[in-house]
């Protein structure tokens, strides 16, 4: 479904703001704020991806665009996408065996990555549910169990809940156990938490992950009390198990003698989000098919909330982001007007693209990148604006990203900066928490224009009243500066990596890197695609390409991220390793040398 978004207000405010009779359009503070105090209003409720302020938001950034007399792209300027932004109990839920019952959301809940389905089987309690064997620990929950086709109960957390750091670390999160549960035959998972691990015992939330993928399979978690009931017959409580686990750290796994039947049905609520884009045409012949994209994003976390990525997640309040990221959306509007007025004097086309859903994952830039509306290959240049409205007045420090990844790119950014009100900090990498990764990737030179976090990021305190105006005025015209000239070079920079091409592994998944980048915005696929590879890397030399979808590893399923992670914790450095992936309708099996 498309949706209208041109509220009539918008068009108002918007030919209010924009001087088109201006001979030369320039940045002023004023229409930064008009733009940003519009954009971070209440009335938008915090642009949260799908809802009315988030489409008000891009009606009014496209009508802008329209107004300068840009070319708009894909479907009238909007480029669609769907994403899930919550998840919900069906109404098709129970929980059954002989005359007890449970109450879903009561004593027990489905986890928001549990198929729906219905299973009737056997119960085996598989204490921490641990399948370890290494040179320091060696722990097998499954030794002597037969789980084929059965429900696999086990304990959340491990035997040293309380300790700083454990050599159970990586072996405690859901997804892992799930995984090993999986890998032994068990048709579903049951978990419980120990008084240890929660005291309170509350239910775990159905809460959305960056990358919802289902768990092939149903999972449930259940309290203490009614797991006490089911056990009832064995003569042991969930305490006693937890406590006997802890104090002798061995496997105590048991056929608890009852059988469960369990039905899930979880809804995922998928909306449609869009990023707004638009073209400034150049008509030089010799340059008229290449490119620089300008953008930002312009979605925010709309009410926050636990698992929006807010860090007041206990606070239910409008977050309008005018730092995070009204203020780089109102950079691009401004050095669009800029530019429009100048079309002539350009060599080059100009992009420009608002992102949707940044906040979830940057998942409005890696849709753009992995369906363009333009040829990536004759992209010179990509900017990001993403929080430039905070310049600290003492400081003055603007930091530029990606300042590596071309060719004499940060001699170029250094010698433009000088004579400028502000100073200069720049860092080479060309990944980072932003959508300029996503050019990145697809090795296009990218410069990421940010002003630092502050005590107001992610909180409903990130109001127009913070920004420093002037400022972002001359960030603004730093970045337009930077556009023109680029646009009009007779050569454009070279593409050069600058450090890694995906997020950094953390120590306790291992220190073995593949040398890919995970597809994000793919939440149903099955098994998991590769978004990148990065050049050089093992799985570059293996010959796995970018859209090659694991689906398996060392002979083991992959279904998703999740499960690639957790195969990769059990692999070592220098290790062979077989990855099957399938490459459209054909299966492919390489050896990979870690």
């Amino acid at each position: 479904m498309k949706y209208i978004l041109l509220p009539i207000f918008s068009i108002i405010f918007l030919q209010c703001t924009i001087p088109m009779q201006s001979s030369e359009a320039r940045i002023t503070e004023d229409e930064l704020l008009a733009h940003i105090s519009y954009l971070a209003s209440d009335e938008l409720e915090g642009r949260k991806p799908g809802s009315a302020g988030g489409k008000q938001a891009a009606a009014y950034i496209a009508n802008h665009f329209m107004q300068l007399g840009l070319t708009p792209l894909g479907d009238n300027g909007y480029q669609y996408f769907e994403v899930i932004t919550s998840v919900e109990l069906g109404p098709n839920n129970s929980l059954a065996s002989g005359d007890i019952t449970g109450v879903v959301g009561e004593n027990y809940t489905p986890t928001a990555f549990s198929t729906s389905t219905t299973l009737d089987a056997p119960v085996v309690f598989a204490g921490y549910g641990f399948q370890i064997e290494n040179d320091s620990l060696n722990w097998d929950d499954y030794a002597n169990q037969d789980v084929n086709g059965k429900w696999v109960m086990v304990l959340r957390g491990t035997p040293e809940n309380d300790a700083r750091e454990s050599k159970f670390d990586k072996y405690a999160a859901l997804r892992r156990k799930l995984l090993v549960a999986r890998d032994n035959g068990a048709a579903g998972v049951i978990f419980v938490s120990g008084e240890k691990f929660d005291a309170n015992d509350e239910l775990i939330n159905l809460r959305i992950e960056r990358n919802l993928s289902t768990a092939a399979l149903p999972v449930v978690h259940i309290k203490r009390d009614l797991v006490n009931q089911l056990v009832a017959a064995t003569g042991k409580t969930v305490t006693d198990i937890e406590t006997q686990l802890d104090t002798d750290q061995t496997p105590s796994s048991f056929d608890t003698g009852i059988s469960l039947a369990i039905t899930t049905e979880i809804i995922q609520n998928e909306v449609t989000t869009q990023n707004v884009v638009a073209l400034l045409p150049a008509n030089d012949p010799e340059l008229k098919d290449e490119y620089i994209v300008v953008g930002s994003h312009y979605d925010h976390l709309g009410w926050g909330g636990k698992g929006s990525g807010s860090r007041r997640p206990d606070t239910s309040a409008v977050h309008n982001g005018a730092d995070d990221n009204a203020s780089g959306v109102a950079a691009v509007l401004e050095i669009a007007e800029n530019l429009a007025l100048k079309k002539n004097g350009l060599r080059r086309n100009v992009v420009f693209v608002t992102f949707g859903a940044e906040e979830m994952g940057l998942l409005g830039s890696k849709f753009f990148t992995s369906n363009p509306l333009i040829d990536l290959k004759n992209v010179k240049q990509m900017f990001n604006l993403d929080m430039i409205g905070r310049l600290n007045p003492e400081t003055k420090s603007l930091t530029v990203g990606g300042t590596g990844t071309a060719k004499g790119l940060e001699d170029y950014l250094k010698a433009n900066a000088q004579d400028r009100a502000f100073n200069l900090a720049v860092t080479p990498d060309g990944y980072g928490p932003s959508d300029h990764a996503a050019f990145y990737v697809e090795d296009i030179p990218v410069l990421f224009f940010f002003t630092g976090i502050t005590e107001e990021y992610h909180t409903p305190q990130d109001d127009v009243s913070t920004i420093n105006f002037p400022g972002e005025k001359m960030i603004a015209e730093f970045a337009a500066d930077l556009i023109i000239d680029m646009s009009n070079m007779d050569e454009s920079f070279e593409f050069q990596e600058a450090g890694p091409k995906g997020p950094p592994k953390s120590g306790k998944r291992g220190k073995v890197k593949m040398g890919i980048i995970p597809d994000f915005a793919a939440s149903n696929t099955d098994g998991f695609l590769l978004g990148g590879i990065v050049p050089g890397g093992p799985a570059s030399s293996a010959g796995l390409l970018k859209g090659d979808v694991m689906v398996a590893l060392e002979g083991r399923s992959v279904k998703n991220v999740y499960d690639y992670m957790g195969r990769m914790a059990d692999v070592k450095p220098g290790q062979r390793i077989t990855v099957e992936v399938m490459r459209g309708d054909e299966k492919i099996i390489v050896i990979v040398q870690l």
